[in-house]
């Protein structure tokens, strides 16, 4: 499907705000479209320091939580920590476990089976741990909408701390205290994640038992070298990089690559990034996959015994087969999307009448629902819900798209549903299988409803129109130091005004499906790479002159730096010369 261009233009006073900040005026023009105003600092954003990481105690609940555990240890009773089974879930368990491990807290955890359990607390896992002596309760990363769970408890005597980020139902579970960035308080950061959270609460134990809030060196230390779990977690939860986040998520990748836990540095072994320099791409697309692959194709608890083992042969052992799953994944996402593709595809359910997409399938992989619905949205830009049926009942991931609120949606459509949660983007849910064709007519009403017809066309955001004079190298450096990048924080992408081919562009790839090119403006040549836009290439040699959307990139080789475009798309000028920028 072809993109829209939507090039935000100018910001009034971007020329100012350069000289102000004393950057170049395309980075000047770049923080600006990140919501920076001339009268703001920019060394915060462009340098972030840890001292700006908001106190735990501002945090509602975090006081009163960790006073419990703190408790709970000197009383010498059982913690166990309740984890959702992703990236951020299982990272954030892992933070915990260390931090009351270090306290010398009789301290386990648990986390529930993807396809067996489902995503939460679960009330049949928190009675059976209920059973076996657990005297504190801590959820991570889960428990905002388990009011029943958390009723059970209540009754069976237990304490339940939540500590969760997702979104609230319309009632509040009966916990003994819940740690939520949106509850309670007015927290300055409503966007932390669920390991984000579990940091700051593992913060607050380290200054209750430092018996000030200047925690001991031994409990500093610590904390630091727990930065890199919070940053896996608000990069693979996707939440906005800005602020406390970008903080957390600039110094957790910093002290990734040196990080002293043998697990972190054996997966990153696996994935091939020993020596690098390792971004917030290579957490998304290297070593988050590999931590999920323990959820998503067998049991999570293998991902926190990674992230808290000690000993290197053991996460040598565990990281190696975690590569071996997520190379399974791979295989069983391709097949499913290639299946679901063509069950669109078959049934017209891309067409201006379903502006939402439901599709269920007999025992599916449940483990791989999330990505293939991602999949499913890139392609025909529209939410999708995928399910995964298994006898009487099913299991369900949704991915939304720009103004549609998933969460809201699937709110609407509670009557059809056993079970839901989630956010705006994002969310995962549980039916009865007769139930489905009901829900699918109630959830393609609700797209029908919310999304019109240009909703539907995929838009290609770009932060300026640049000639290839302004981008040099030194320019090229200040951009990339914008990162990490995520959402709230998108890597920057640009367009160019029309260039010409300074070469003859080819195929390139083991497949042949890459473009390459060079492209020439005003005595500047600048050579491009288009992942996947082989089949551009007849065109390109056709026309000669164009319009490229690109990211910039710089290239390292043999010692000389460079600045290189990943091209996105290309324009050529029957298309029409986009003259007036509509605004973003």
């Amino acid at each position: 499907m072809s993109k829209e261009w939507v090039i935000a233009p100018e910001p009034q006073g971007s020329a100012q705000a350069a000289r102000q900040w004393g950057v170049p005026p395309l980075v000047a023009q770049l923080l600006l479209n990140r919501g920076l105003s001339p009268q703001q600092p920019v060394g915060p954003f462009l340098s972030p320091q840890l001292k700006d990481i908001h106190e735990p105690r501002l945090l509602a609940g975090a006081a009163a939580a960790a006073d419990r555990v703190v408790a709970a240890i000197q009383a010498r009773q059982r913690i166990v920590i309740f984890g959702d089974y992703d990236v951020d879930g299982t990272a954030g368990v892992a933070i915990l476990l260390h931090v009351l491990r270090a306290a010398e807290a009789q301290v386990s955890f648990y986390v529930p089976h993807r396809i067996d359990e489902g995503y939460g607390l679960n009330r049949e896992a928190a009675l059976k741990l209920v059973a076996e002596g657990a005297a504190l309760i801590i959820t991570v990363d889960c428990g905002i909408s388990a009011t029943t769970v958390a009723q059970d408890l209540r009754q069976a005597g237990v304490p339940l701390i939540i500590t969760d980020h997702h979104t609230p139902g319309p009632e509040l579970p009966e916990a003994d205290v819940i740690v939520h960035p949106a509850v309670g308080g007015t927290y300055p950061n409503p966007d932390l994640c669920g390991a984000g959270v579990a940091f700051k609460l593992a913060w607050m134990i380290a200054q209750r038992l430092s018996g000030a809030p200047r925690v001991a060196p031994g409990w500093r230390q610590l904390l630091i070298d727990l930065l890199p779990l919070a940053a896996l977690g608000t990069i693979a939860d996707v939440v906005p990089l800005l602020g406390e986040n970008r903080i957390l998520a600039r110094h957790g990748l910093s002290a990734l690559s040196q990080t002293p836990w043998p697990g972190l540095r054996a997966l990153i072994e696996a994935a091939g990034l020993n020596g690098a320099r390792i971004d917030s791409y290579d957490v998304g697309f290297k070593l988050a996959p590999r931590i999920n692959a323990a959820g998503r194709m067998g049991h999570a608890r293998l991902a926190v015994e990674l992230l808290t083992c000690e000993t290197p042969e053991r996460a040598r052992e565990i990281a190696l087969y975690l590569d071996d799953q997520n190379r399974q994944r791979q295989a069983t996402e391709t097949r499913l999307t290639r299946e679901a593709g063509a069950l669109v595809e078959r049934d017209g359910l891309a067409g201006d009448a379903h502006r939402g997409i439901v599709l269920a399938g007999a025992n599916w992989h449940a483990g791989v629902l999330g990505i293939v619905a991602a999949k499913l949205v890139d392609r025909y830009h529209r939410p999708a819900v995928l399910i995964s049926l298994n006898g009487s009942e099913g299991q369900g991931s949704a991915r939304s798209v720009r103004h549609f609120d998933m969460f809201a949606a699937l709110h609407a459509c509670r009557e059809h549903l056993l079970a839901y949660g989630g956010h705006a983007m994002a969310a995962g849910l549980r039916i009865k299988s007769d139930c489905v064709p009901a829900f699918t007519e109630a959830f393609v009403a609700q797209a029908n409803q919310a999304l019109t017809g240009v909703d539907l066309v995929p838009k290609l955001r770009l932060d300026a129109a640049v000639d290839l004079t302004a981008l040099t190298l030194t320019t090229a450096e200040v951009v990339a130091n914008l990162g990490p990048f995520g959402t709230g924080n998108p890597k920057p992408r640009l367009a160019t005004q029309w260039v010409e081919l300074a070469d003859e562009p080819r195929s390139v790839g083991r497949e042949q499906n890459h473009l390459q090119a060079v492209f020439a403006q005003n005595g500047v040549q600048m050579r491009g790479i288009g992942f996947g836009l082989a089949p551009l290439l007849e065109d390109l040699k056709q026309h000669r002159r164009c319009r490229v959307a690109f990211e910039p990139m710089i290239n390292d080789f043999n010692g000389r730096r460079s600045v290189e475009m990943r091209i996105l798309d290309v324009q050529f000028p029957e298309k029409g010369d986009i003259t007036d920028y509509p605004s973003a």
